[in-house]
């Protein structure tokens, strides 16, 4: 019988976004829908308690495969001509975000990949339906970015392919919220589509400011295969195009759902995407953090422990503003000089 489930990537500087996720899951697409939690890296400690208390999750713990996405990020950046700028690499360089695509691997025939900073907001039955027409499925709007401010340079595309602008676009997408089958970018295929990142130099389609961004790899990726695409923000029926991100679109909450404003049409997900980490930790203890849609978070967050919701938030002081910006100057002094 085919499986299906749902992959997220956490560690414990994420532990409140995860339980709020998997809380989310739970409530809104189904308490017995298999969920497994790809680790970022060994700091686990409490993400394994949370995931030993419930009975649908479990760790990803193929190491071979972590390995081999491992090694494959780290033999294809540093072609990247931004390898040699020293004083421009991004807070991510040699992070491991690009551990997702280990549910490639994994054991779910078809799965949903959520980043962990998004909560869930309805089913996924759609969603697994159109992976039997497709082998990659989205509901991103990268697609729609403006020239230069997509992850890949597109005139480069074109010059290095033959496409035109109008054939790429629609294959453009992130990398927060995917579906897709077992057994896609097997080890032969990577291999494959290492060798033209490297010796056709395709990884100077990737914009220096993007450079070890894992969106931006999987779309030279997903350029160079043959796996068909569909991305529900393309698709020709109006109700399934909408919003995703807390930070840029306008969302309504009927019973703790959040529907796009336009429409009321119901969310895959609502994505914390450009907040740091750090903000829900800070957020979960109490403080009013400037987050849009925190008090669907905290709902979520402090579902299943309503004893530990926070009644309410308060503002840091001027001395602890202060401090967290010298700390946010120290740490960038000491990458520069590293």
């Amino acid at each position: 019988m085919e499986t299906r489930g749902i992959y997220t990537l956490a560690n414990d500087t994420v532990y409140d976004q995860l339980v709020a996720l998997l809380n989310s899951i739970e409530k809104n697409i189904g308490e017995d829908i298999p969920v497994c939690v790809i680790p970022y890296n060994n700091n686990l400690e409490k993400t394994k308690k949370e995931i030993n208390s419930r009975s649908q999750v479990k760790l990803f713990d193929d190491q071979a495969s972590l390995q081999r996405w491992d090694n494959f990020i780290n033999e294809v950046w540093p072609h990247h001509p931004q390898a040699s700028a020293r004083l421009t690499r991004p807070n991510w360089y040699k992070g491991f975000v690009h551990r997702k695509f280990a549910s490639f691997d994994g054991e779910f025939d078809r799965f949903v990949f959520f980043d962990a900073d998004s909560l869930a907001m309805k089913p996924l039955q759609k969603i697994f339906k159109k992976l039997d027409d497709y082998d990659l499925v989205y509901d991103d709007w990268e697609h729609n970015e403006r020239k230069f401010y997509t992850e890949l340079d597109l005139d480069a595309i074109k010059k290095s392919t033959g496409m035109t602008e109008a054939q790429i676009r629609p294959q453009l997408h992130c990398d927060s919220f995917f579906a897709s089958k077992r057994g896609l970018f097997p080890p032969s295929e990577l291999e494959f589509l290492k060798k033209s990142l490297i010796d056709d130099n395709h990884i100077q389609w990737v914009y220096d400011r993007c450079w070890w961004s894992s969106s931006a790899i999987f779309n030279t990726l997903t350029l160079q295969s043959k796996y068909s695409m569909f991305n529900f923000t393309l698709s020709p029926d109006g109700g399934d195009r909408t919003g995703n991100c807390a930070d840029a679109d306008e969302f309504v909450e009927i019973d703790g759902v959040l529907y796009n404003k336009q429409g009321l049409k119901p969310l895959h997900r609502i994505h914390y995407m450009n907040y740091a980490s750090a903000d829900f930790t800070r957020l979960c203890q109490g403080e009013d953090v400037n987050i849009l849609y925190k008090e669907i978070f905290l709902k979520y967050r402090f579902l299943k422990t309503p004893e530990q919701e926070i009644k309410q938030l308060k503002k840091p002081g001027l001395f602890v503003k202060g401090q967290r910006k010298l700390d946010k100057l120290i740490s960038k002094v000491k990458k520069v000089f590293a």
